[in-house]
């Protein structure tokens, strides 16, 4: 009966809700389809280059062009957004970025492409209209992105599931008023699922005294070479685009008319070449995101910080942590945040954290956050599915640049939604927002600059506007590759994923491998898609450093620490020959890349698992166990072992493997960097794979493997398992 009325009650509410959001989002559509029309038609350009400038030719147009209409500092999604409406309004514009495109938070997403479930909560709960507007922008923005690059995302299911019969009713209403704010722009109609469905579809699922499940859909991308198609796009329409291109300080100069000093330019340093000079402009534009504040300090000192950042740490696990196509939403925490636990490249992500942070280019995911994922997709997974820390392959933390509104009357109070700002000297700063609605916030952008400085320009073109690769995508792209160049179905369905219809570009400058098949398409590690020859082509989509490729280029780092390392000499290889960098400078990019991947992807926290002073809790018998397994290749009982010793046990039982991978695998384990592991070292590791803090040792992998093979003189597998971080 108690149920009953509950549902009665939440349905009677929920009708309230649902006429009340249906009127707002019936009037906001009509609103919003025809204004829309003239700038769907108006979308139809034809891009000015069809080939990309190099660099050095782009960096050349900044240096000799006497004057642009619009310079964007900063090279996000936002960033480049700007830089492709102002484009293709015929503006000429200039695009810098410090570092490389997407290398800050756009890249460091929780690569979902969504209007925001609990905002539209947050909405009807305390009747605020600003955040409801929010939601619904941001929904027609989810469509128009999904359509702009098909082949970099696509609609993604994601599971709520119910463990209180209450909590159906309560979300079923809840979701449902997302799908019709979303109204024709709606993915897929949500459904609810009963407990036997929910676990067909997502057998990983916590079993006890689940109810059912509701099923909601919003969008998944590739968020870094999303950004990148953005720039690339940009640069087609006549952007000069540079990476690594930094501002040192903002040019003014005196208005004839008022006397005021005016923003004119920029003065910018090339990072690789360390040469300055000016460009002039006659609007710039501050898309910096969590560096928003900075550049507002270069127009004037005295101005009130109003960037509030904030960390969002992810980690990546084995993709059998998730099923191939279904995400996982946890509503409510334990600490009243939101976990999302998705598939993405055949991997699973899970995140995201919100605490307070000080600005960095180099965040720094910690041990306290991945712990509090962990623990939270313990509480939703069963407990056949053991989640162990050793299974982080990678993580990493990304600043969102929250803002408080200059322009309003409660300047305390963080605002969701973006925020555009003209300065008394004409700096127009685009600061907040999210990563669905960077076309919108780009649009409300060059709008604001056009009516500040005068520019002469209609109005936005990008609604509709296809990114770099869609054009001539299809989803059946990869079989072409496969047929016409001889390449892994695998290795052929990545590079129509990623590079759209350029992934004929790739193809043709991938080598032969020698192999009867695939010919070609030789890969940079074996157990990912991502080959030799998207190196080469990275170069020429600007990637200036080893971090690039491995980061943004390809997603390596993102997915598997260990596996990017792994990749990183062959790498730099390729790059020193596109990039004539001599030994010295293929020595400072490894060892860049390396504390790259140390520090910002989660590599430190893995070797804090095991150290010097971890501590080993193994049972007696397990102790005697394993040192009988480590005695067999220590025979001189000298209480370490070194790669002689290792060969000689491999001989005895005919197996060879390359001593370089030999070196690498001890290395994992040698704690001290000394050149050989000693008992206690390989206990530790025995002892941290017990307890889970440490998986997929090689090491480990190949001692148990000889001591088996020693009777049966069989292979000894040493592919890496996964090697978490």
């Amino acid at each position: 009966m108690a149920f009953q009325k509950a549902v009665k009650g939440t349905v009677l509410i929920g009708g309230g809700a649902i006429a009340t959001v249906f009127g707002l989002s019936q009037f906001s559509q009509y609103r919003n389809k025809h204004g829309a029309l003239v700038e769907v038609q108006a979308a139809e350009v034809v891009p000015v280059k069809n080939h990309l400038p190099t660099r050095e030719q782009q960096i050349l147009a900044l240096q000799t062009n006497t004057e642009f209409d619009v310079v964007v500092v900063g090279g996000g999604a936002t960033g480049c957004g700007c830089a492709l409406d102002a484009a293709t309004r015929g503006l000429k514009t200039a695009l810098l970025e410090r570092y490389d495109f997407s290398s800050g938070t756009s890249s460091r997403s929780t690569k979902l492409i969504h209007g925001g479930v609990r905002y539209l909560q947050k909405a009807i709960m305390k009747l605020d209209f600003e955040q409801y507007r929010m939601v619904k922008e941001a929904l027609e923005e989810r469509a128009y992105l999904l359509q702009s690059a098909p082949h970099l995302s696509a609609p993604l299911p994601i599971m709520l599931p119910i463990y209180k019969w209450w909590q159906l009713p309560y979300y079923w209403i809840g979701i449902k008023l997302y799908d019709l704010v979303a109204g024709s722009q709606c993915l897929k109609s949500s459904y609810v699922l009963t407990k036997s469905r929910a676990l067909e579809l997502f057998p990983m699922l916590r079993k006890d005294k689940l109810v059912g499940a509701i099923v909601y859909y919003d969008g998944q991308h590739n968020d870094a070479r999303m950004n990148l198609a953005i720039a690339l796009t940009a640069a087609r329409y006549g952007a000069a685009t540079a990476n690594y291109t930094e501002v040192r300080h903002l040019l003014k100069s005196t208005d004839p008319d008022s006397g005021r000093q005016r923003v004119c330019g920029v003065r910018c340093r090339d990072v690789l070449t360390g040469k300055e000079f000016d460009v002039k402009a006659k609007c710039v534009i501050n898309a910096t995101g969590p560096f928003t504040d900075s550049v507002r300090k270069m127009d004037d000192e005295e101005v009130p910080n109003i960037c509030q950042p904030s960390a969002g740490v992810h980690i990546v696990m084995p993709g059998y942590y998730s099923p191939d196509n279904m995400g996982l939403l946890d509503p409510a925490t334990s600490d009243g945040r939101v976990i999302f636990f998705l598939p993405w490249e055949k991997m699973t992500i899970a995140g995201t954290t919100d605490s307070p942070t000080d600005v960095t280019s180099h965040p720094i995911p910690t041990e306290e956050d991945i712990n509090f994922i962990l623990s939270e997709v313990r509480n939703y997974l069963g407990t056949d599915v053991e989640v162990r820390r050793g299974d982080v392959l990678a993580a990493w933390s990304g600043i969102r640049p929250l803002v408080t509104d200059p322009n309003s009357k409660d300047t305390q109070s963080i605002s969701r939604n973006h925020v555009v700002t003209i300065s008394d000297s004409g700096l127009v700063t685009i600061a907040g927002g999210k990563w669905t609605t960077y076309r919108a916030m780009a649009r409300d952008t060059i709008d604001a600059a056009i009516q500040e400085h005068n520019l002469k320009a209609g109005s936005s073109k990008t609604m509709g506007l296809k990114l770099e690769g869609a054009h001539d995508w299809s989803p059946t792209l990869y079989i072409r590759l496969v047929q016409d160049y001889g390449l892994e179905s695998e290795v052929a369905q990545h590079l129509a994923s990623t590079y759209g219809d350029k992934a004929f570009e790739v193809a043709k400058i991938a080598q032969v491998t020698g192999k009867r098949w695939p010919i070609v398409g030789k890969r940079l590690v074996s157990e990912f898609p991502y080959i030799e020859a998207e190196v080469v082509y990275g170069v020429r989509e600007y990637a200036r450093t080893a971090v690039d490729v491995i980061s943004r280029r390809t997603r390596l780092a993102f997915l598997n620490v260990q596996a990017a390392e792994e990749a990183l000499p062959r790498i730099v290889d390729i790059m020193g020959k596109e990039l004539n960098w001599c030994e010295q400078k293929k020595k400072e990019e490894l060892e860049t890349a390396r504390k790259f991947l140390y520090y910002e992807m989660g590599y430190k926290v893995k070797t804090d698992q095991l150290t010097d002073s971890s501590e080993i809790s193994l049972l007696p018998s397990d102790i005697e166990r394993y040192k009988k397994r480590f005695h067999m290749f220590d025979k001189d009982k000298k209480g370490f072992i070194t790669i002689l010793d290792v060969q000689r046990v491999l001989k005895s039982i005919s197996v060879q493997i390359a001593e370089n991978t030999l070196h690498e695998i001890l290395n994992e384990v040698d704690l001290n960097k000394n050149g050989q592991v000693e008992l206690n070292e390989f206990l530790q590791l025995m002892s941290a794979i017990q307890k889970g803090h440490v998986s997929g040792s090689r090491l480990a992998v190949l001692m148990k493997s000889a001591e088996e093979n020693l009777r049966r003189r069989a292979a000894i597998p040493v592919d890496r398992s996964g090697g978490g971080v």
